[in-house]
């Protein structure tokens, strides 16, 4: 088995924008191993910044000297709740992002295994163990151990925020149980915002034509220079060559939060909906107003706690699907709801343990709603699977499709 490292001591992690002091209660491992970690991260970063315009590397160089670094991972999960094909074999595919034997996958492809074995570039088989996942970004880190001798290979990330359609990307991985495959593109597209996602919590993804496939999943896409700027996460299965990757700013700052708490820790208010703008009071001859139009309120939530009111009936518009007659947030914490940016603004004043202060439009009336914030549970929308696009195929599912 791996060796197991435990935790001690205190870092500061990002939690929403905002610098804070935790504890690391794990014990055993020590806090060196976190500030190198940081110390690997920001060199990437710096090294990404300062890099010639130009890297005039081939393909083949590239492969050569990238693929080291890019392990097979191999699940084994079993689900207790059916009495057929309760066992489920998966492929993924990960890369090692520190010396010290930390890889990075989707979460997908490891999240609620029961067994998890990395296979390096040279054959050598390894257990693993998962130290966090995120099932909403899709992130996830594993541990293998450290080698007696020598150094693991690793990669690191390039600045994603740099990243153009049209520039060359390269993606190496598993796919279909192929060991150490590579395939390369370009970059089709930026800022794609997949469906099937929470909403308030979704986030851009980088579109590419490079070729991926079952078993991709959670590997490098490459620039040029050899870093990485996404990790490849899923297809659009009724197209050609229409794949995403998770830009690497964002895998970059999942890092420490999932080494030391294994999770990400987000506000919650409990609602989904869409925005409301001029052009949509255009078209209803209803008593709307701009902001953020309540469709739906989780049980047990705070807004659902509050009285917060969901919509009830279903229309479209176009190729858009609103639900009509529920509540809508005008203002958050004194910040008026106009458009996206007004409203990731307001988000930002959200903190887990304080009150939010909302200005809500219902039936004619504006009227004050005031709750405590909470953490953000898992819920069963989270999870692989359990609310997929039929489009969307998932890089680890090796099974034939229905």
């Amino acid at each position: 088995m791996a060796h197991e490292r435990g935790r001690g001591g205190k870092a500061a992690v990002m939690d929403g924008g905002r610098m804070s002091r935790v504890t690391w209660r794990r014990t055993g491992r020590p806090l060196l191993r976190l500030k190198v970690v940081f110390a690997a991260l920001l060199l990437s970063l710096m090294l990404a910044t300062f890099a010639a315009a130009e890297c005039n590397e081939s393909i083949s160089e590239l492969y050569a000297g990238k693929s080291p670094a890019v392990v097979s991972i191999t699940t084994l999960t079993v689900n207790p709740y059916r009495e057929d094909d309760r066992i489920r074999r998966g492929l993924g595919s990960g890369f090692i992002i520190d010396e010290h034997g930390l890889v990075m996958t989707n979460s997908h492809v490891v999240f609620g295994a029961q067994m998890l074995t990395v296979t390096l570039d040279d054959g050598v088989i390894l257990p693993a163990k998962l130290l966090g996942a995120d099932p909403i970004f899709d992130l996830a880190l594993i541990e293998i151990p450290k080698p007696d001798r020598g150094k693991l290979p690793v990669l690191t990330f390039g600045d994603s925020d740099s990243v153009r359609p049209g520039d060359q990307v390269i993606a190496i991985g598993n796919p279909m149980g192929l060991d150490q495959t590579v395939t390369s593109g370009i970059v089709s597209g930026l800022n794609r915002v997949l469906p099937e996602r929470p909403r308030l919590l979704a986030r851009p993804m980088i579109q590419t034509d490079a070729p991926i496939n079952p078993g991709n999943s959670g590997g490098p896409l490459l620039n040029r220079c050899g870093e990485v700027i996404g990790i490849t996460s899923e297809i659009l299965g009724d197209a050609q060559n229409i794949g995403f990757a998770i830009p690497s700013n964002l895998a970059r700052a999942v890092v420490l939060p999932l080494v030391e708490k294994g999770k990400l820790s987000r506000p919650w208010f409990g609602i989904d909906g869409s925005l409301i703008d001029h052009e949509l009071r255009k078209i209803f001859t209803l008593p709307l107003v701009d902001g953020f139009l309540v469709e739906a309120v989780e049980q047990g939530s705070p807004a659902a706690v509050a009285g917060i009111v969901g919509g009830t009936l279903p229309v479209k518009v176009g190729g858009r699907s609103l639900v009509l007659g529920g509540d809508i947030i005008v203002a958050i914490n004194g910040i008026e709801v106009r458009d996206g940016e007004s409203m990731q603004r307001a988000l930002k004043t959200i903190a887990i343990g304080k009150r939010a202060h909302l200005k809500v439009f219902r039936k004619g009336k504006t009227v004050a709603v005031d709750f405590d914030i909470v953490e953000r549970p898992l819920l069963p929308g989270d999870l692989s699977g359990s609310a997929q696009s039929v489009l969307l195929v998932r890089g680890d599912d090796v099974s034939p499709r229905r």
